[in-house]
Parts: structure tokens; sequence; C-alpha cells
């Protein structure tokens, strides 16, 4: 597994503390995906896309988002022994420095697989799956100490019940892991308020405005984020390009951060991404306002990449950014002096990033992200003309070992 160059909670670390800083579990899905499509192929007829990439997706997403802000991750989740499987489990252990040691690879298991088509900054997606050979809880046995734990609400399998594949959360918080919760939307339209109940054993709840609002019964995201708080100690509600708003009951702190201006082409895993800044920060113990600001930039900066997974800022596309933007913030207007302002927490961390910080990968099988890369390595390795889809110039790329 590759070491990372930049650890944000070094001075944390001790002999005795937990293993991980993150542990998750889940389904790994293998994303193809297509950019730069005209329009949806009709019927009978076949368009060529611009461009192509291919990646870990599914829980995959927040754990590659987790590991490329230097957060030490675990995930438990099962692999197929097919060539998608080899992959998937390649990029993350082995370029994406995820430990998979309670992952477990199942022979003549099909691995899940999403074709994923963007048009017009959206996407359409198709699916193939099979129902994992083992339940995770199951797989993972009792779960490894760690800072945080990642869950995903659902009514199907409930935090803490017996027998569900999730009933290792609530071992994990007795354990001392803080357990931040996510939830997907719900497609029956239900939108159970009985669900809020599996928060009793959750530090945070990270739902989007839409479904904070649906499950509360609320008219407004700021309503929904109160009901939250009366929940959970740490109460975030995401509003897309309108940013955050958060209550830690803990700080006695309320605020909300609008999301910087960008150009957004490929939405997938914005959501994780975020909820990785939000872990980090909370783990780091920052001001809530600078873990709201981070948090935004990080989901900011991998909406301008196509990849979904492998879009995930490093800190070192963070410490990119952030010389532009403070260089750029007396020509930049009101706005860019708002920015330098809002990030000027930044001047504490980046300066203590290393040259060899972890950068975004390019979103195909042939080509690997320089984590665990040296300054060296990285100066040797040829530059390469730049396609829409793989990132900008600042992108370092590492030879890839085979198409």
């Amino acid at each position: 597994m590759a070491a990372q160059a930049y650890d944000p909670l070094a001075h944390e670390r001790t002999p005795e503390g937990p293993q991980f800083d993150v542990f998750l579990a889940g389904t790994v899905f293998l994303d193809i995906v297509f950019t730069g499509l005209p329009a949806m192929p009709a019927a009978g007829t076949e368009i060529w896309a611009d461009g192509m990439g291919s990646c870990p997706g599914g829980i995959a997403n927040l754990a590659i988002a987790t590991s490329r802000l230097g957060l030490r991750t675990s995930l438990a989740a099962a692999f197929g022994d097919d060539d998608y499987g080899d992959f998937c489990w390649r990029t993350l252990e082995e370029q994406e420095a995820v430990d998979l040691s309670r992952s477990r690879r199942f022979e003549h298991w099909h691995s899940p697989v999403t074709v994923s088509m963007a048009v017009d900054r959206d996407r359409s997606m198709v699916t193939h799956g099979h129902p994992a050979p083992l339940p995770a809880a199951e797989m993972i046995g009792a779960p490894p100490r760690s800072r945080a734990a990642i869950v995903t609400l659902s009514p199907e399998e409930p935090l803490g019940s017996p027998g569900s594949p999730c009933n290792w959360a609530e071992p994990a918080h007795r354990d001392g892991a803080l357990i931040f919760a996510d939830v997907g939307w719900d497609p029956s339209g239900a939108w159970p308020r009985s669900l809020l109940d599996q928060l009793s054993v959750c530090h945070a709840f990270l739902p989007n405005a839409s479904e904070a609002m649906a499950y509360t019964r609320t008219d407004t995201p700021r309503d929904a984020l109160y009901a939250i708080a009366d929940r959970v100690p740490l109460a975030v509600v995401t509003d897309g390009a309108n940013g955050a708003m958060a209550i830690d009951s803990t700080t006695g702190e309320e605020a909300f951060i609008p999301a910087p201006r960008v150009t957004a082409l490929d939405p997938t895993g914005a959501g994780d991404v975020f909820g990785a800044g939000i872990v980090l920060g909370t783990l780091c113990r920052w001001p809530l306002t600078d873990r709201l600001a981070f948090a935004g930039l990080c989901a900011a900066l991998a909406v301008q990449q196509f990849g979904g997974s492998l879009a995930a800022p490093g800190w070192g596309d963070i410490a990119d950014w952030w010389h532009e933007a403070r260089s750029a913030a007396d020509r930049g207007g009101a706005y860019g002096s708002s920015l330098a302002r809002r990030y000027a927490f930044l001047d504490r961390l980046v300066p203590t990033v290393p040259v060899g910080a972890v950068r975004r990968a390019v979103a195909t099988i042939a080509r690997y992200a320089d984590v665990g890369g040296t300054p060296q390595q990285a100066a040797e390795t040829p530059d390469e003309p730049d396609e829409p889809e793989n990132g900008g110039p600042n992108t370092p790329r590492v030879p890839a070992q085979k198409e």
C-alpha cells in the first residue's frame, strides 16, 4: 500500500491511538464514464464520446476522497475475481493507499458495473450487479479501531439492528469512533421520519437540502438544519452551488458558507468529497466555518473534473488552488477578496504541504495518481498534452503499468 505524502493528523498520533482515521463499508462499482456526448443516443443509433474514464465508484468515492486528504482509511467491501475486481482492488490498495484488510475477493461473483453518460452537465446511468455473497457485518467482524466511521442510513439496513449489514457501526461507536451519517435519495417518495431514529448513535448527519427537508417535513433548508440539530451534535445541510450550513452543538457554533464559483462538469461524488472534508476538519478540531469552507472547496475542485472518485482532490491540488486564489485576490474584485479572507486559514496548512503531496489521478484504467510518489519522481515524469476530461496542467502523471 502506498504511503501518503502528507499527514494532517500527525500531531494527534500516538502508539496507543486508533489504527485508522476512517472506517467504512459498502459496495464498490467499476464506473465507466463517457463524457462530451452531444446528446443521448437514440434507439438503434451509435454516437461517439469525446472522452472516457474508468475508476472505482460507489463507496470507493468516499474511501478515495478521505485517503486523498491524508486520512488513514480502511474499507470493507466485496470484490469479484474478474478483471474489474482486479482493477478496483489494485487502484484502491496500491494507488490510493486504502486498507482492504477487511475486504474479500469472491470467486465467480461479477463485480458491479455502472456506465455513466454525461450530457450538458447532467448524467444518466446504467448499472448491473448482484448482491454481495457475504453481508458486510459478517465480512467485517469486529471493526478496527478508528477515529471516525462513515455510514449511509437505510430503512432496509438500520444501524444497530441485529442481523443488519450495518450493525458494525454501533460497536465502532462504543470503541470511540465518531459516526458520520449520510442518506440517499428515496425513490419511493415515502421519506420515513423513522429513519432519523438511527441518528441516536451518530455524531454527524450530512444530507443535502432536498433530503433534509423531505425527512424532517420542513419547508426550508434552514428549518431542516435546526430539526437535524435536535438529533445529532453536528448537523450539516448542503445546498449545491448555494453552499452549506451547519450547527455544532459541541462547540456552540453555527455557520453558513457559500460555495466557490466554479464551472461544474461532473457532479459525481461531490457529496462524498464534501463529507470527507467535514470528517477531516472535525478530526482536526477546526472551527466550523473553516470546516464548511474546506469541504466546499474540495467539492468544487472535484466537480471541475470528470471521473467520479478519481476527481477527488489531494493536498497538492488544494495547495495549487490556494496559491492561485491568493495571488489573484488583488485583481479579483470583491469576490476575490472575499475568497481570500474566507480561506485565509489555509495559510496555516499549505506551507506544511510537501512538494510531493497527492494530486488527483486521471480517470482511466491506464493512469495512476502520484500517491506515494516522491518530488523527484514527479519531476522526472514528462508532461503530456491535457485533455478536457483529464484535469489541468498541474496534474502530475505517473506512467501506467499497462493499457
